[in-house]
Formats: C-alpha cells, sequence, structure tokens
C-alpha cells in the first residue's frame, strides 16, 4: 500500500478540477475520451494544459502523459518536484509511471480510477484494456487527493456520452 496518506480535495483544488472537466468537455466535443489536465507550479500558476488527444488513433496522448513530457523538458528537478497536476480522471498505469519517473508532485483528481471501472460496467462496458490501478499503486511516494464528489455525477455523464450505448 502507498505510503502517502491521501489528502482531500480544497476549494482551491476544485477551481482547477473545474478547468480540468472543461477540457474534458473540449476533449469530447473535438471526438476524443473526456479527460483534461493541467500543471501548476508551487504557487499555483498554470503551466501547461492538455486534454485528451487519442481520437486520431494515437492511444498515448494522454493528457498527464504531456504534461511529463513537457515538465521533462522545461521545468528543473525542484520545479517538478514542487508542481501539482489537476486531472479530471484518476491517472492510468501509463500516465502515473510517466508522472513517477519524470519526478513530479502531488495529484489532484476529480474521479477515481475506481469510479470510472464501475460507470463502463453499469453502462454495459468492459474495463479498459489496462488494468485499473490506482496512483499509488504504480507510484507509491506520489502524493494523491481525490476523487471529488462534487464533479462525480457531471464527469459520469461525459464519460457515459463518449461511451454511448452499449451493443449487444
Amino acid at each position: 500500500m502507498s505510503s502517502v496518506e491521501i489528502s482531500t480535495v480544497t476549494e482551491s483544488d476544485r477551481r482547477l478540477l473545474r478547468r480540468c472537466v472543461a477540457l474534458a468537455r473540449l476533449a469530447l466535443d473535438e471526438g476524443d475520451a473526456p479527460f483534461g489536465s493541467l500543471l501548476t507550479d508551487a504557487s499555483g500558476s498554470v503551466l501547461f494544459v492538455d486534454r485528451n488527444r487519442t481520437g486520431g488513433g494515437d492511444p498515448t496522448l494522454h493528457p498527464e502523459f504531456a504534461i511529463a513530457r513537457w515538465a521533462a523538458g522545461n521545468l528543473a528537478p525542484d520545479e517538478r518536484r514542487s508542481s501539482v497536476v489537476y486531472t479530471s480522471g484518476e491517472h492510468c498505469p501509463m500516465c502515473s509511471a510517466a508522472h513517477a519517473f519524470v519526478g513530479l508532485g502531488r495529484i489532484v483528481y476529480a474521479s477515481s480510477t475506481a469510479q470510472l471501472i464501475s460507470w463502463r460496467h453499469s453502462l454495459g462496458f468492459t474495463a479498459a484494456p489496462v488494468a485499473g490501478l490506482p496512483i499509488n499503486v504504480v507510484a507509491p511516494d506520489v502524493p494523491v487527493s481525490g476523487p471529488d464528489p462534487s464533479l462525480s455525477e457531471e464527469i459520469r455523464a461525459l464519460h457515459a456520452e463518449f461511451l454511448g450505448p452499449a451493443e449487444d
């Protein structure tokens, strides 16, 4: 289990998570899975913003992975450690690993992997092709906050719209 305590989402965090949900909506409107993320520095200034871009055929174009790549090339190690990643959905194992390898700081997420798996099942869909592991199973020393129950229904609705009706 994680050596890091999971903390609650603050009102300040929630404001930035709402921006991530708006980015998830933009991704959905552009034909991509509804995920959006941003990176802030230690003072809370937004440094990088992205949304899911997997609709073009590359399933690795997750915004959290883009953040890790950008941070590796643009921030010093101490800046990466003090940064915060805000995201509409908890990192997948690929993105959790990238986050840890690059040495980024805290992650704040609006919805959890467990929620997404549950939503997919309730809509008649199977799990994703990769195990739905919590961030701290993949990256045990990364501090995390989430999920934020106040945003759950909105995010669930985005995923339901993206998935559409299950085929028999």
